[in-house]
């Protein structure tokens, strides 16, 4: 049964919910993303192995009695591949926005996770809003470290998007 109205354009609440869900799909997938990285930098797992890991087993599926919230795919890849290619170029960009004396190779592994995931988005899809962007992370990082460390999380970011993507910032662009 088809819920748009006889014009087939839908309402303004039928895209409000289809914005939500897949709001709630990208979160799940930068979520995911960020456990993959996380995994492939403890175990030293290969990038087409935890991508083909995490799709038939974690992406919506059900993993030792924990239901895992379906993820858009293709945004999971995106962000998994993209931190992958780009870490040579990520990885200065985040040292820099740390504290002086405080390398990224010193984070934690999950914290390191994140950052990589937040700069890859802030620095490829422009499509994405800042905050959005910086306050997924922070949620992300939220799940599983302490206060502390998630607004070190959030100082980071919040740093990095003012470097990467200043005209987001200056009123007179907008």
């Amino acid at each position: 049964m088809n819920s748009a109205p006889k014009g087939g354009q839908p309402t303004e609440r039928q895209k409000a919910q289809t914005d939500d869900r897949k709001a709630n799909r990208r979160g799940a997938a930068r979520l995911a993303a960020v456990q993959a990285l996380y995994q492939m930098d403890i175990a030293g797992t290969d990038l087409n192995d935890i991508l083909a890991e995490f799709e038939s087993h974690w992406l919506g599926g059900e993993v030792e009695g924990d239901k895992y919230l379906p993820a858009e795919a293709a945004f999971f890849r995106d962000i998994v591949r993209g931190v992958v290619a780009d870490q040579r170029n990520l990885d200065p960009a985040i040292d820099q926005a740390l504290s002086k004396g405080w390398p990224l190779k010193r984070v934690e592994a999950l914290v390191r996770a994140v950052l990589r995931a937040g700069a890859f988005e802030l620095t490829n899809r422009k499509d994405i809003p800042v905050r959005v962007i910086v306050s997924e992370y922070v949620d992300v990082a939220n799940a599983f470290v302490d206060r502390d460390e998630t607004g070190m999380v959030n100082a980071v970011l919040d740093m990095l998007a003012r470097n990467m993507r200043a005209e987001d910032f200056d009123p007179a662009r907008k």
